[in-house]
C-alpha cells in the first residue's frame, strides 16, 4: 500500500517534484527507507511580528509585520540615466572635435547631443522625483524607500552629462567656425 508523501515546501501545478507527471502513481518507498527531508520554512517566516491584535469575538488575530525598506527605483533609474548621459557626452565631444575641421563634427555631435541631453535631463528629473519619494513619511504598514545617495548621484551624473555635452558641442562649433 503506498504511503503518504509529505508535500510541505513545494509549489507548482505539476505536483511535488518527486511524484513525476500528473496522473502517474508514485512508486512506494521501500520499507525502512528514511523519510524524505522537508525543506525549512522561508527565512521571512522566522521574523517576529511587530504587533498582534486579537479580533474580538473570534479566534483570529491581525499580525503586523515589519516591512523592510526598499531602494527607490526612481533613484536607480536616475543614476543609470546620468551615467548614460556622461558616456554619450564623451561621444559628442569625440565626434564633434574629430570632424570639426571637415565640417561634419557639429552635425554628428549635435545628433548625439540630443540623446545626451534627454538622458541627462531624465537623470536630473528622476533623481529629484526619487528624493521626493524617499522623503515622504509612510505609515508603518506601507513600504519605506531608501537610496538618497543613489538619487543624489543620479542628479549629479545627469547634470555633469548635460554640462559635458554643452561643452563638447560648443568646442566643436568654435573649432569649426575658426576653420
Amino acid at each position: 500500500m503506498p504511503q503518504p508523501v509529505p508535500t510541505a515546501g513545494w509549489s507548482g501545478a505539476a505536483g511535488p517534484p518527486h511524484l513525476g507527471a500528473p496522473g502517474q502513481v508514485a512508486a512506494a518507498e521501500p520499507p525502512g527507507a528514511p523519510p524524505r527531508p522537508v525543506p525549512p520554512p522561508p527565512r521571512e517566516a522566522w521574523a517576529r511580528p511587530r504587533k498582534v491584535e486579537a479580533v474580538p469575538g473570534t479566534s483570529f488575530a491581525l499580525v503586523h509585520l515589519d516591512v523592510p525598506p526598499v531602494t527607490s527605483g526612481l533613484a536607480v533609474g536616475a543614476l543609470v540615466a546620468g551615467i548614460v548621459s556622461i558616456l554619450v557626452s564623451f561621444v559628442v565631444g569625440c565626434f564633434g572635435l574629430a570632424g570639426a575641421q571637415d565640417g561634419w563634427g557639429v552635425w554628428v555631435g549635435g545628433a548625439f547631443a540630443l540623446v545626451a541631453a534627454v538622458t541627462g535631463g531624465a537623470g536630473v528629473v528622476l533623481g529629484w522625483l526619487g528624493m521626493r519619494q524617499i522623503r515622504q513619511v509612510a505609515p508603518p504598514p506601507a513600504i519605506r524607500f531608501t537610496g538618497r545617495g543613489v538619487a543624489i548621484s543620479g542628479i549629479a551624473c545627469g547634470a555633469t552629462g548635460l554640462g559635458l555635452t554643452v561643452l563638447g558641442l560648443a568646442m566643436a562649433a568654435l573649432i569649426q567656425a575658426a576653420s
